[in-house]
Order: C-alpha cells, then sequence, then structure tokens
C-alpha cells in the first residue's frame, strides 16, 4: 500500500500493514500515536523521532522500532518511509521504548516488496510467509545507539530540547545550572540520575547526533566546524567512537549498496 493513512486499513484482519509513504522536504508529523507497534524505516533521508522520553536520529537505511500507544513526534528530512504497523500481540518481544536498528539487504528487500501488497493481502502463499518472515528478520536486529535520553523533570527536559535544536560546543554546566535555577552540583546530580549520564556527556551525543542531518548537505569538515570540533580528525574521531562508524558513511556522496 503506498501513501495511504493507517486509520483507512488499521481494522483490517491482518497482524502486519506495510505502507510505504513519500514526504516533502521538512514535513513534521506532529505528536500522535498510534494502536499498532510501528517499525519505521526510511529509505531515503534523515528522521528524527521525539518521545517524552528521548531523541532518536535515525540515519538513511535505517529504522526505528515505536512501541504501541507511544505518543511521538517525527520530523522528516527528504524521507521516503516504508514502515510496518503490527498488531502487538504479534510482536511480544517489541521493545518498550524507541530503538534504532540496522535494515540489511534482505530486510529492505522484503519491505519493498511488501508495501506492494493490498491491505486484505492472503495470508497464505508467498504473502502471508513475506510478512511473517519480515518479523523474524527486525527481531534479529540489534539496537543502534543514536539517540539521547530526555530527563523527566520539566526544567531540565526543556533545556535538553533547546540544546537538541540548537547544539552549541560552548554551553556548559554552569549556563544549564542557571537556567533551571539549581546550583552546578545539584544540576549535574538530578541529570545523571534522570538520563544516565552526564550533562557533559549528554551534549557531547547530542552535538555528534545533530551532525547526522547535516551531512545530508555538507561534508565532513564543514559539519565539524559547525559543531565546535577544532579539527576534521576529532569530528570523526567522536563521531566513530560513538556510532561505530565514521561520519563520511552518511555523506550524501556516499551511498554505498547496503551488504558492501
Amino acid at each position: 500500500m503506498k501513501n495511504m493513512s493507517l486509520d483507512e486499513v488499521d481494522q483490517v484482519d491482518r497482524a502486519v500493514l506495510p505502507i510505504g509513504t513519500d514526504y516533502p522536504p521538512g514535513h513534521v508529523l506532529d505528536w500522535h500515536q498510534h494502536r499498532r507497534a510501528q517499525f519505521l524505516y526510511g529509505a531515503t533521508g534523515v528522521m528524527v523521532v521525539d518521545t517524552a522520553d528521548g531523541s532518536w536520529t535515525v540515519p538513511p537505511e535505517r529504522a526505528v522500532l515505536i512501541p504501541a500507544a507511544t505518543r511521538h513526534h517525527v520530523r522528516m528530512l527528504g524521507v521516503s518511509t516504508r514502515s510496518l504497523y503490527i498488531e502487538p500481540e504479534a510482536v511480544p518481544w517489541w521493545p518498550d521504548s524507541c530503538t534504532v536498528v540496522d535494515v540489511p539487504p534482505l530486510l529492505r528487500e522484503l519491505l519493498l516488496t511488501a508495501v506492494e501488497f493490498d491491505a486484505d493481502y492472503a495470508l497464505s502463499g508467498r504473502e502471508g510467509h513475506i510478512t511473517a518472515l519480515l518479523l523474524h528478520e527486525i527481531a534479529e536486529q540489534s539496537p543502534l545507539p543514536f539517540h539521547v535520553a530526555i530527563p523527566t523533570s520539566a526544567g531540565l527536559a526543556a533545556v535538553c530540547r533547546g540544546y537538541l535544536a540548537a547544539p552549541d560546543a560552548g554551553v556548559t554546566n554552569a549556563h544549564w545550572a542557571t537556567e533551571t535555577r539549581m546550583s552546578e552540583r545539584a544540576f549535574s546530580r538530578r541529570f545523571r540520575s534522570e538520563t544516565g549520564d552526564s550533562p557533559a556527556v549528554w551534549r557531547a551525543r547530542a552535538r555528534l547526533l545533530a551532525a547526522v542531518p547535516l551531512l545530508r548537505t555538507a561534508s565532513v569538515s564543514e559539519v565539524g566546524s559547525r559543531l565546535g570540533y577544532s579539527s576534521p580528525a576529532a569530528f570523526t574521531a567522536a563521531f566513530t567512537r560513538t556510532f561505530g562508524r565514521p561520519p563520511s558513511r552518511f555523506a550524501a556522496h556516499h551511498r554505498v549498496p547496503r551488504g558492501s
């Protein structure tokens, strides 16, 4: 199914509903939730998925698993999606929070095939076997570290969301402590208790996540400089250490065929 609203087919008696959607550049899906779990694959572009608990940046040709009934917001940057909407009881192993995963060649080809099915596709034969295999392949994927937690406290959450919107290497713990009207020590202690990271570690990861969409249109050198790194080498080292692959792998000119 292509460019169809889930609401039009949600009640069809199928555990897995594949839908492909093409979005205009910069499209935003405002806060919403689905009754079903969602496997959201970006065949092109970058997605930024926000929930009350965190922010997930989904690089090109990756996907995010969104639990059923999770309120979320999605910013699409040149994205064409292939989604699976899945009845929760069909995937008892589904994660409790959003999770970014790789999409290897077999899973990608299964997705591209499945979105051509009708909503009431045959459960026996080829179509039923493909949707069953999709769930097996998704269950095999390991989480990728493209996310940051959002604190539960409103004040801390506000400074974090502000930073995600405009990362600034010059921001310090003292700045944030002043904004939240706490001592620096109390701020740092509370921040760590709510996110699991120190504020400095959190900001470093947030800056690197901000690099992923920027790399669509700018060079590694330009992105590193924009984010406050002293040199392209310093930026590349930090990015690779955090995400396990260099930023050049996400540059617009570098689209290596999957499986290579």
